[in-house]
């Protein structure tokens, strides 16, 4: 098991938030505060009263119908997160899907019951994780989320983990993997190695959905799961708090 240096933002950024623009080519949009702020909506304080699902119904409370890009056009329902957010491990995808969508609830569908069966073989389960996504709204046609609608969304992710204060990110897919590490690089390249969102442990792994259409990436999926579990026995996780 190897692990990936971070070596910062262009400019001599630490925050990872930068490192996630620059991967996308946006490091000059993202230059004025008073734009970010209003991707935001609510520019009020955000709650620090260390009460995870009291801060997490206040970040749901502030997202509201979020109009903040073309994505809110044809959802159903907002996708925010599911699992139990005090166990210290999330697991991050790509965005909802059309079961997703229907039902409000993350990973649903066939990939998510092979999901499922991925976190039983490391003993896990969906009360023992956290499960969430880059964007929160279905893009049409299950299609990669872009740019623009990825950057929107940011901050409402960087919310959801300020408040979770995870010991482990498990990033499932190559979109996900590249917000969370910063870098441009392939989920082939980046899959075997422990990658940093600041000082969390990011493990890359390939996305369910590709498992049920190449069966030879099982393999890969396993070690990676293997490499997460004896990094969980090392840590402690997860964690049992309802906090």
């Amino acid at each position: 098991m190897t692990e990936s240096r971070d070596t910062g933002a262009p400019g001599g950024r630490k925050d990872p938030f930068w490192n996630s623009v620059a991967s996308f080519g946006l490091d000059d949009i993202f230059v004025l505060p008073e734009w970010i702020s209003g991707l935001k909506g609510d520019k009020t304080a955000s709650v620090t009263s260390g009460n995870i699902p009291l801060e997490q119904a206040a970040l749901v409370s502030r997202v509201g119908d979020c109009r903040g890009c073309r994505l809110c056009e044809e959802r159903n329902k907002i996708v925010f997160g599911g699992g139990n957010p005090s166990s210290g491990i999330v697991f991050i995808g790509e965005g909802p899907g059309a079961n997703e969508d229907i039902q409000g609830e993350p990973f649903v569908g066939r990939a998510g019951k092979l999901l499922d069966k991925i976190l039983a073989a490391i003993d896990l389960d969906r009360d023992s994780i956290y499960i969430t996504n880059i964007v929160k709204c279905r893009p049409p046609g299950n299609r990669t989320p872009s740019k623009d609608e990825v950057a929107a969304c940011w901050w409402i992710l960087e919310e959801q983990l300020r408040i979770m204060k995870p010991g482990v990110i498990v990033t499932l897919g190559a979109p996900a993997s590249r917000t969370m590490t910063g870098s441009s690089d392939g989920i082939g390249k980046l899959r075997g190695t422990i990658h940093r969102y600041g000082d969390i442990p990011v493990i890359p792994t390939y996305h369910p959905a590709a498992l049920l259409r190449t069966d030879a990436l099982k393999r890969p999926v396993w070690e990676d799961m293997k490499m997460l579990r004896k990094l969980l026995d090392e840590l402690g996780l997860p964690g049992t708090g309802k906090n």
